[in-house]
């Protein structure tokens, strides 16, 4: 597990990067939902990897930053509440950060994020510019099928 001040010095090296453009895809339960997941590179060699998810039915979007030891230490939702451990109801845009005494389950509001979730590159280039990720590429719009009237 790592230590608030491992999780502070990772966020803020600006020296996190992705490269290459990022493709949404099927998810690996098959569901509705499609996916990315890239490994972020660093010259400090952090263990890290963000996957990116939207369900355009349930109207959902997340990009979760996580740590190949500690599981999730950052991450954007957008479109389902969350309920924090100190019983604090957190609208339907919240972020996750690594603490050390609730770990990744205490979400806040963030004021950083002004896209909505129909904006996902949006929202994207606005999680790494927060999160100290340089994206050298492009996230390609996920392409949602449309359903098919019976």
């Amino acid at each position: 597990m790592i230590s608030q001040t491992e999780f502070d010095a990772m966020m803020s090296d600006p020296d996190k990067v992705i490269d290459g453009d990022l493709t949404w895809g099927e998810d690996e339960d098959h569901s509705p939902a499609l996916e990315f997941r890239t490994r972020i590179l660093s010259s400090a060699g952090y263990p890290l990897f963000v996957v990116g998810r939207v369900n355009p039915y349930a109207d959902t979007l997340s990009f979760t930053l996580i740590h190949q030891t500690s599981g999730r230490v950052y991450g954007l939702d957008l479109g389902a509440d969350h309920h924090n451990p100190t019983c604090q109801r957190v609208g339907e845009k919240h972020k996750h950060r690594w603490t050390e005494q609730y770990r990744d389950k205490e979400a806040y509001n963030p004021v950083d994020i002004t896209e909505p979730l129909v904006n996902p590159v949006q929202v994207w280039k606005q999680f790494c510019a927060e999160a100290a990720i340089n994206h050298r590429g492009v996230l390609h719009p996920p392409h949602i099928q449309e359903e098919l009237p019976l």
